[in-house]
């Protein structure tokens, strides 16, 4: 017989009712005990709850009991298994029946099945060695340059014609993690592993919030794939949905035949918006959080559409439907103070665990403590920067001049949060074209170009995050219903390409100058941000010293967004010494025409640019070069 029962203490039952089991999970759903399956549901103002499954042959025998007055509902079903499916035969206040899938089933069907299939959560991990690190490990202060991944379409299998194929979360460990590995980067973020009906949402539109979407395998199969990556030392952050559900009758919406979890319909999506006041609902949610963190050991949460939950008239134009709150403003208190929880709650639950806000308005304070009137996250998505970056690398090259506070402008807030410099997804589909597809000029300028935007975003104070495709300059924008254009690594400026990110990648990580202090202006000064008329950008980055004597790592990163080039082109730079060139975008090992500097280039006393000494560079036709800053001829 199963202890669930026994677990459905008042205590329990009253830290769900008002909003605070953070663990939900633990008893909600379908466990597994000796002799069969516990089945417990939250459907409050109903007259009854019937569990139906394999188990019973569908007959709606298994009737659940209603503990108190609580709206939570519970039955023991002898012989019931792992591997069996089952659904709630609910009957509301007014008779009907509603054919409901579990709110907490850990795994469903593949879709267009709805069915929820009893799931066994315990796996044996073997990532102990990632998972005590990570406990102490400041991640403000470490390299982090994301992988944004799409599994569905990374690679797709050859499989009959008509037929659609995924790879599996096991096929996808042994290809996509060595890959991730080789290529540098430190971190995987997935588009959304919750299952959702329809492929075209990309996972956005979410149906089970507790169940790994069955396209790519089991529960076990997800767990496999992130162990994967952590045995490698890579992070895994996972995109989390609480703003919004998808609207399909088997899922949340109105499940007890009445507005439950839902408060509006979203006007932008045709989704739900979660109702924040109804503290059921926010301890569904808040545990769900914990739930892919612990029970997935997930690094990350990048919460998705945060914009959308903090305005009560997010995509609303008709003024007549505006929402105010009690103080006559358009903020959602409710969802602010739920945001605000759930950063507290990881803060404080889960070691080495950081949160992710894709947030696009100027709402302050994101990333501070809810403690000093903060959301609380750890980083916020620098979607400023992405759009004055793309609309500057999209202006033709006579007209970059008028457009140079582009490029400047997000200098005046970079420290005002914790930033992600984010050329996501979002950025290559519904028309607005891939990065290399926005570049002017002929084909040998958009290949240029595509390599100067990725070295001025790995130079720009804040993390890093690229979607799927960037590394091979794929020129179509990205499909879901396919995988992306490998076939393009067979050409020469599409390998050289990829060979180019791959080796920016690891100048990232190895030059704590990039990521060592990315929130102060400590680790950044422009040497020349205003040279408009030779469309040049020029500053320096420096790492955090080891000692009082030790100035830390220096890099000078210099910036030609011209097609003119440029000989002996003079830069300010702080100190005396020798500065070796670490990378340059015209390397012709990157398809660029070869104007590198390869010796190592020694500060005049000359000043210039309001710094004591000066250096004499090459710089190449829409190119980028860093220097590195040695103490002798020798390079140390």
């Amino acid at each position: 017989m199963s202890d669930i029962r026994e677990k459905l203490t008042n205590e329990l039952l009253y830290l769900y009712n008002t909003g605070k089991l953070y663990h939900a999970y633990r008893t909600f759903g379908a466990h597994i005990a000796d002799g069969g399956v516990q089945f417990t549901l939250w459907a409050p103002d109903v007259r009854s709850v019937r569990v139906t499954g394999d188990f019973n042959g569908w007959d709606a025998s298994a009737v659940m009991e209603h503990i108190g007055n609580t709206g939570v509902w519970t039955c023991f079903v002898p012989g019931a298994k792992a591997g069996d499916h089952y659904k709630y035969d609910i009957e509301t206040a007014k008779g009907e029946h509603l054919s409901k899938a579990d709110p907490f089933a850990f795994m469903s069907v593949k879709r267009p099945g709805t069915d929820s299939i009893v799931t066994e959560l315990w796996y044996e991990w073997h990532d102990d060695e990632w998972m005590k690190a990570r406990e102490s490990k400041n991640s403000f202060t470490s390299p982090m340059n994301i992988y944004e991944c799409h599994l569905g379409s990374w690679k797709r299998p050859e499989g009959p014609e008509g037929k659609e194929t995924f790879y599996t979360y096991r096929e996808l460990a042994e290809m996509l993690v060595p890959y991730v590995k080789e290529m540098g980067y430190t971190h995987v973020e997935f588009l959304p592993v919750m299952e959702h009906p329809l492929d075209a949402s990309w996972g956005y539109q979410v149906t089970g919030f507790y169940a790994p979407t069955s396209r790519y395998g089991s529960a076990h199969g997800l767990k496999y794939l992130i162990e994967a990556f952590h045995k490698e030392g890579i992070g895994v952050i996972l995109d989390w949905v609480p703003g919004h559900f998808c609207p399909d009758d088997h899922g949340l919406r109105e499940f007890n035949g009445d507005k439950l979890y839902e408060s509006i319909v979203h006007p932008d999506w045709g989704t739900y918006k979660f109702d924040f006041g109804r503290p059921q609902v926010r301890s569904f949610l808040l545990s769900n959080a914990m739930y892919w963190l612990e029970e997935y050991h997930a690094d990350g949460l990048r919460v998705d559409g945060v914009t959308s939950m903090l305005y009560l008239n997010f995509g609303i134009s008709d003024k007549s439907k505006m929402r105010f709150n009690e103080y006559g403003g358009e903020t959602d208190l409710e969802a602010v103070e739920f945001l605000k929880e759930f950063n507290y709650m990881i803060g404080n639950n889960v070691k080495g665990a950081f949160t992710v806000a894709e947030e696009s308005t100027a709402w302050p304070m994101v990333t501070q403590p809810p403690s000093n009137g903060g959301l609380g996250f750890h980083y916020k998505w620098n979607m400023g920067w992405m759009n004055d970056t793309l609309e500057y690398m999209s202006t033709d090259f006579p007209w970059r001049e008028g457009a140079h506070n582009k490029l400047t402008f997000s200098m005046t807030y970079a420290y005002s949060e914790n930033y992600i410099l984010p050329l996501s997804h979002d950025e290559v589909v519904h028309g607005k074209k891939s990065l290399i597809g926005r570049m002017p000029g002929d084909i040998w300028r958009q290949f240029a170009g595509t390599r100067l935007l990725a070295m001025y975003q790995m130079a720009h104070p804040g993390k890093k995050l690229n979607f799927m495709g960037h590394e091979i300059a794929q020129f179509i924008e990205w499909r879901e219903y396919e995988g992306l254009e490998w076939f393009l690594l067979g050409y020469e400026n599409h390998e050289k390409h990829q060979r180019f990110i791959k080796d920016l990648n690891h100048i990232y990580t190895e030059h704590p100058a990039l990521w060592s202090d990315d929130n102060s202006w400590e680790g950044f000064r422009w040497i020349d941000p205003d040279d408009r008329r030779q469309k040049v950008l020029t500053f320096y980055r420096r790492a955090t010293g080891k000692s009082k004597d030790d100035p830390g790592e220096l890099l000078i990163c210099a910036f030609n967004m011209a097609v003119e080039a440029f000989d002996e082109f003079e830069i300010g730079v702080p100190e005396p010494g020798y500065y070796k060139e670490i990378i340059n975008s015209d390397n012709v090992e990157y398809a660029g025409s070869g104007r590198v500097n390869t010796r190592q280039v020694r500060a005049r006393k000359k000043p210039m640019h309001g710094m004591p000494y000066s250096i004499r560079i090459k710089m190449p036709v829409v190119g980028a070069a860093i220097f590195r800053k040695n103490y002798n001829r020798k390079g140390h």
